[in-house]
């Protein structure tokens, strides 16, 4: 059971995050939600107080690449609901584009966002995280950590990487009672899209998205029963199934797509 805990959501202003920061305090968490738009994060525990189903969610408007602000959302997590069982980091980002071209700064971008925010906020978090009965840390990855996406480099390198820290954290933490949820989600109702560091979306990357309220309960349940790594909705879970047992298809259906597309677009007028 989840009543009673106290989490801090990242990326809580939209998509995933939001709908994370909105069922946990549901089943009774006490959430401290931050991203770093306010507006968003205001309507946001508007709406929760509408619902009048579960504890207020508090939240600090910010940006979570910041040091300085990852130490002040922790200290005001011990000062607004009492300290940090959980650690939710669902902020993102992504860019697309040729990884020859991209802009010198592209690559720094999204791993800093996208890896070394949640990996330094995890970091940061360890010491109020022992001292609760019950820690874990949940991290939002993505399926292109198991297979890489032309066009996505960035972004594959990013959450591969957080794949890669989540399984490491696992076994160092376990000591500490501390579990570690990897949730690597497939396409999912979100603004991602509408954010891009540069580029476009290729329309070879589109999927039938997952829900982001549905997506937020498959991972609160999954903290529920204290899993390791969960992969919401058919697709993410096909995806997954075949880059493991047949790479090679894969790849070859992604360059067959790829190279369509980059046809289409040689084929546009200027």
């Amino acid at each position: 059971m989840l009543s009673g805990l106290r989490a801090l959501v990242t990326g809580a202003s939209s998509g995933v995050g939001r709908a994370l920061a909105l069922e946990l305090s549901r089943r009774g968490v006490h959430v401290l939600a931050t991203a770093r738009r306010e507006p968003l994060l205001s309507s946001l525990a508007a709406e929760q107080a509408a619902g009048l189903c579960g504890p207020a969610i508090v939240y600090a408007a910010g940006d979570i690449t910041s040091a300085d602000f990852r130490r002040h959302v922790i200290a005001t997590a011990v000062e607004q609901i009492g300290g940090l069982d959980i650690v939710v980091a669902a902020a993102g980002s992504g860019a697309i584009g040729a990884f020859g071209a991209a802009a010198p700064d592209t690559l720094n971008r999204i791993m800093e966002i996208n890896f070394f925010a949640p990996a330094e906020l995890v970091r940061q978090s360890l010491p109020v995280l022992a001292a609760s009965y019950d820690p874990a840390v949940v991290f939002v990855g993505s399926i292109l950590g198991y297979h890489s996406l032309p066009l996505h480099a960035d972004y594959c390198a990013a959450k591969s990487a957080v794949r890669s820290l989540a399984g490491t954290l696992r076994m160092e933490l376990e000591a500490d009672g501390i579990g570690v949820l990897l949730a690597s989600l497939g396409p999912t109702e979100s603004e991602f899209w509408n954010h891009l560091i540069s580029g476009r979306r290729p329309e070879w990357s589109r999927g039938k998205q997952m829900t982001a309220a549905r997506t937020a309960v498959a991972i609160t349940v999954a903290l529920e029963r204290r899993r390791r790594e969960i992969l919401p909705g058919f697709q993410a879970k096909a995806f997954v199934l075949i880059a493991r047992l047949f790479p090679s298809l894969i790849t070859a259906i992604l360059k067959q797509r790829f190279q369509r597309d980059v046809a289409v677009d040689h084929n546009q007028p200027q």
